[in-house]
């Protein structure tokens, strides 16, 4: 039986004190939905400990992946963003999934990545309430919404938001697969 993501690879950013929910719930989802599910952290083969103490081991270290093999990128909130946003490898591997016009998907907090890496200027997109003016301030088009679709970005603002982020998330993934 075909599924809808079936030859689709989706990267997923890990690092210590990643929101348990918004890293699994989309992991799961996807792979429910036929996708291969990466999960790269600082470090290949290293159990990162999310806030609520839910342990995720990555398959690949940041540095060993490249946008050109995945169809699109998820990036996970909790403390985590921060830390990882000053990693320019992560920041590069960001905008190049942008210019590539491939999914970047962030929840939460994770929208501090795609700030950091300079590619949300005039796109709309929500956030935890804790990065609106961080959002604001990247020139992003602030809306307080469950999900915002736009292009190929989406974003939620909460764990709460996740079976919305995830429906955003398949259609900018069905849309990219016709082409």
């Amino acid at each position: 039986m075909a599924l809808p993501l079936d030859g689709q690879s989706i990267l997923v950013f890990v690092g210590d004190v990643y929101e348990d929910l918004e890293l699994w719930y989309p992991k799961l989802r996807l792979q429910e939905a036929g996708a291969d599910v990466i999960v790269a952290g600082p470090d290949a083969h290293v159990a990162y400990m999310g806030k609520n103490g839910y342990p995720c081991v990555s398959d690949a270290a940041i540095d060993e992946v490249s946008a050109d093999e995945f169809h699109g990128v998820v990036v996970p909130g909790g403390f985590m963003p921060d830390k990882l946003r000053r990693d320019p490898r992560v920041l590069k591997v960001v905008r190049d999934f942008h210019d590539s016009g491939k999914l970047v998907a962030a929840i939460c907090h994770g929208g501090w990545i795609p700030i950091s890496a300079g590619i949300y200027r005039g796109v709309r997109v929500t956030g935890s309430l804790g990065i609106k003016d961080d959002l604001i301030n990247a020139g992003a088009l602030w809306e307080d919404q469950a999900v915002v679709v736009d292009q190929h970005f989406v974003s939620s603002r909460r764990p709460d938001d996740l079976p919305q982020f995830m429906r955003g998330v398949l259609q900018v993934l069905a849309e990219s697969g016709k082409s």
